[in-house]
C-alpha cells in the first residue's frame, strides 16, 4: 500500500506512516522530508477517491486548505526583498480604500500576525461571493475592526488570504496564485496552485469527512454552529457556502484564488518550499527569500489565547510558530502553518528540515493532528 522512497536511516517514519493506514486514520496520504536540500522521504499511500478505487499516487493534488496561508505569507515576504512593500507601513498606503473606519493604521505585519481585527465580515454576503475576490476585498475594505487593531490577535481564517492577498496584488502588479506561479512554484518546482487550472481536475484527491469519537471534545464546526451570529462562526461560515456540501472540490473552487484555504500541492512540494526556508531561503541556485526575512517572518508577533480559535496560539508574520502543545519537532525555531483537516508544512532552520504532509481524510484537531504529530516524532527520532 506505501509506495515512495525513503532513506534507510528514516525507516521510523515509513513505519510510521503505514501504522496510521493499519489503523484506519488514513484515507490517502503523502509526507514528504527534505533536509538541507536534499530528499530524504516521499511517500504515498492509500486512495484519492472515496471509495477506495483510485491509488494515491505521487502526483495526486489535494486541498490543503490554510497550510496554504504560509505559500501566501511567503509572497508578502518576498515583495519586501524586492524593495516593493514594506510589512510596518500602513497598508492605505498601497490600498487607499482601506483607510475607513478605524483601520487607517493597521499594518500588513498585522494583517499577517492575525492582529488587525478583521477575522469576519458582519453583513450577510451572498454564497457566490466566496469566489469574487473584489466583492471579498471590498467587504474588507469596508469593514470596521471587531477589536482595536494591534491590541488582540484571533485568527484570520479566511479574510487573510484576501487581506494579504489585495496587498500582494496591488505590490506586485498580478494576481496572488499568478505571483506563487511567477516567483516561487515554477522556479522551485512546485506542485503546487493557487487557483488550480481545470486540466489539472483529474489528479485531485476527494476529501472523505469524518465525525467525531463520541466522547471527544465538540468540534469547532459544533462550536461554530452553536453560536452562528458569533465572530468566530462569521469567520468561518460568511459567506455560507464555505460550509455547503459540494462547495469545496467544485470547479469553482479549485479554480478561484483563495488564498487562505484552497491551495493544491503535493507533500513534495509542501516540503520542498520549506526546505529552502530551513535553509537561508534558497535551494538549488534557487532564491526564495532572504535569510533576513525569514528571521523577521518567524519573529514572534502574537502568543496567548486566540479570540476566534478560543485556544492559545502563537504566530510570527504569517506563520504559525511551534508551541510546547502544538509542536512542529523539538525546535523551538520551527515555523510553518497547518490546515483544516491535518495537512501540515514546516521548516526547521535548526535541523535544516522541510516538512510537508498532505491527507484527504479530515481529522478535526484545530491545529497540529496526531497523524503528522506521530509522522514528526518519528523524523526527530531518526536524526
Amino acid at each position: 500500500m506505501i509506495d515512495g522512497t525513503c532513506d534507510p536511516r528514516f525507516t521510523r517514519v515509513r513505519d510510521a506512516f503505514a501504522e496510521s493506514f493499519a489503523e484506519g486514520r488514513e484515507l490517502g496520504a503523502s509526507i514528504a522530508v527534505v533536509i538541507d536540500g536534499k530528499p530524504v522521504v516521499e511517500l504515498w499511500g492509500g486512495f484519492a477517491d472515496k471509495k477506495g478505487e483510485r491509488p494515491w499516487k505521487r502526483d495526486t493534488l489535494v486541498n490543503v486548505f490554510s497550510t496554504t496561508k504560509g505559500w501566501t505569507a511567503a509572497l508578502a515576504h518576498r515583495l519586501c526583498d524586492e524593495g516593493k512593500l514594506d510589512l510596518d507601513e500602513p497598508v492605505a498606503k498601497i490600498w487607499p480604500a482601506f483607510a475607513v473606519a478605524g483601520k487607517e493604521g493597521i499594518t500588513t505585519r498585522m494583517l499577517l500576525s492575525h492582529r488587525a481585527g478583521l477575522p469576519a465580515i458582519r453583513d450577510t454576503l451572498p454564497p457566490e461571493a466566496l469566489f469574487d475576490w473584489d466583492t471579498m476585498s471590498g467587504a474588507l475594505a469596508r469593514e470596521t475592526p471587531w477589536w482595536n487593531p494591534g491590541t488582540d490577535h484571533g485568527y484570520h481564517a479566511i479574510t487573510f488570504g484576501w487581506l494579504v492577498g489585495e496587498v500582494i496584488r496591488r505590490a506586485s502588479g498580478m494576481s496572488v496564485g499568478a505571483y506563487f506561479r511567477e516567483s516561487i512554484a515554477g522556479p522551485l518546482g512546485l506542485d503546487a496552485h493557487i487557483g488550480l487550472a481545470e486540466a489539472e481536475d483529474g489528479r485531485c484527491a476527494d476529501l472523505k469527512t469524518v465525525s467525531r469519537a463520541p466522547d471527544g471534545p465538540p468540534t469547532l464546526f459544533e462550536r461554530i454552529m452553536a453560536d452562528p451570529q458569533s465572530m468566530t462562526a462569521k469567520a468561518f461560515i460568511n459567506p455560507i457556502s464555505m460550509v455547503l456540501p459540494g462547495t469545496v472540490g467544485s470547479r469553482a473552487w479549485r479554480g478561484a484564488e483563495i488564498p487562505a484555504a484552497n491551495g493544491h500541492a503535493t507533500a513534495a512540494a509542501v516540503a520542498r518550499l520549506y526546505g529552502a526556508l530551513a535553509r537561508g531561503g534558497e535551494s538549488d541556485g534557487v532564491r526564495v527569500l532572504s535569510s533576513e526575512r525569514i528571521e523577521d517572518a518567524r519573529r514572534e508577533q502574537s502568543h496567548g489565547l486566540d479570540r476566534v480559535l478560543g485556544i492559545t496560539t502563537r504566530f510570527g508574520s504569517g506563520y504559525m510558530l511551534t508551541q510546547p502543545t502544538e509542536a512542529f519537532g523539538p525546535s523551538g525555531g520551527a515555523f510553518g502553518h497547518t490546515g483544516a483537516g491535518g495537512s501540515l508544512g514546516f521548516a526547521d532552520p535548526d535541523a535544516k528540515i522541510g516538512f510537508g504532509y498532505v491527507m484527504n481524510r479530515m481529522g478535526t484537531a484545530i491545529l497540529v493532528d496526531a497523524r503528522p504529530r506521530a509522522l514528526i516524532d518519528a523524523l526527530y527520532a531518526s536524526l
